[in-house]
């Protein structure tokens, strides 16, 4: 079942759709004091397909607590026409974002309608609904999809159960770990969760040993991509053939430490443009890793796809006493053009640090290693061994910087 006839048009018309509406989103945002300063001169009217978006800067989400602490409440990324918001919130970080009125402001439904959730099915929402936005996101979102909502939270197991006998919900929402531990509680006292046979999860690790757990024990539960910034950004759905990326919002994935994209298929860091006057969000790098799956859902969604969370792109590591990025490793990529991908490994070698610098390149001349060596000198302060490998042997595995040092 799908949410509505956007999720099956042509990829074509919906990049189509997307490109139009984002100069008029780019312009609102710079409207605001915190994207004008980011996106400087850039004209909205030109930015109309994704090579110019790629061309706009990144906004970190690191950097977020620091700039909204210098200039509360939002930095000057969000409307200050307060009209336009019906909740605030204060995340981990903290950062602190804003919710705009609307049914589903987090855009949510579709996740809910994938994962099997009716119209007039009791949804039992275990996810937090203090200053956070999680319990929100899902409470509106099956709301929106024509759900019955109980505003659970978590916690207090055994209150849950009592909830659940008395209330018999069809549905879960929260993480993946709290419904087993639900259902084990409910084994173990010979208390009754088997109203519950479909859930929607997110916000930890959901390894398809815990998937198909949950099944034999009779919940199909599917999962979500979201963060407290911009909400559901990908679902799984019936196919089990990665998370589909959710309307109204632009992703890319690009490499670590920069806002290039990478290609089809290669590992990188998640970035997403979302459309909303109100609320912009021009490229923003939300630290996560993951990849474009090729071709369309067999299940009749034909947005992107990608394989799911895959790890985090802040791989800075600290060597010898020097913090190297993934930013000081492309800004070598910029300098050497024949150099097709780089990783820097760091080791230990007789209880010192060793850093290794490994590209992939045709050229196989001392030259470009003397160069390359002489280019990580000169950006991180420290000197690196060099080695030359052959196209496509570096693990597609978005790391730019990969510490194999023991741990302990």
């Amino acid at each position: 079942m799908h949410y509505d006839a956007l999720e099956t048009r042509s990829p074509a018309a919906r990049e189509a759709d997307l490109f139009t509406r984002l100069p008029a989103a780019v312009a609102a945002a710079k409207a605001m004091p915190g994207w004008a300063v980011l996106l400087g001169d850039v004209d909205p009217a030109s930015v109309t397909s994704r090579a110019a978006l790629a061309r706009l800067p990144i906004l970190r989400k690191h950097l977020l607590p620091g700039l909204q602490k210098e200039q509360p409440p939002f930095a000057g990324f969000a409307s200050p026409d307060v009209a336009h918001y019906g909740r605030y919130f204060a995340s981990p970080g903290p950062i602190f974002e804003p919710e705009t009125r609307s049914d589903d402001p987090w855009r949510a439904g579709r996740a809910i309608c994938a994962a099997g959730f009716q119209k007039g099915d009791v949804a039992l929402n275990t996810f937090s609904y203090h200053l956070t936005p999680g319990g929100f996101i899902m409470d509106q979102g099956a709301r929106a999809a024509g759900c019955i909502v109980i505003p659970a939270g978590p916690g207090n197991t055994d209150q849950q159960l009592d909830v659940i006998e008395h209330l018999r919900p069809a549905a879960y929402m929260g993480t993946p770990d709290f419904l087993k531990i639900i259902l084990d509680k409910a084994a173990e006292a010979g208390r009754d969760a088997s109203s519950i046979r479909k859930a929607l999860v997110s916000g930890a690790a959901f390894p398809p040993s815990l998937r198909d757990e949950l099944g034999r024990r009779g919940v199909a539960a599917y999962q979500a991509y979201a963060t407290a910034d911009v909400g559901i950004i990908a679902y799984e759905t019936e196919a089990r053939e990665g998370l589909v990326l959710n309307e109204d919002m632009i992703l890319e994935i690009v490499r670590p430490g920069t806002g290039d994209p990478v290609l089809e298929g290669e590992v990188g860091e998640i970035v997403v443009t979302l459309l909303d006057p109100h609320h912009p969000v021009i490229r923003i790098a939300l630290g996560d890793l993951s990849a474009v799956l090729p071709g369309a859902s067999p299940c009749g969604r034909t947005n992107t796809r990608i394989k799911g969370w895959m790890g985090r792109a802040d791989q800075t590591a600290k060597i010898k006493g020097m913090f190297v990025r993934p930013e000081q490793v492309a800004d070598v990529a910029k300098r050497h053009p024949e150099v097709l991908r780089l990783r820097v490994v760091v080791t230990r070698e007789n209880e010192q640090d060793v850093m290794t610098l490994r590209a992939e390149a045709t050229d196989c001349s001392d030259g470009l290693v003397a160069g390359l060596g002489e280019s990580v000198k000169a950006l991180t302060k420290l000197s690196a061994k060099v080695e030359l490998v052959a196209p496509g042997s570096l693990p597609n595995d978005g790391k730019v910087i990969a510490d194999e040092r023991p741990v302990g």
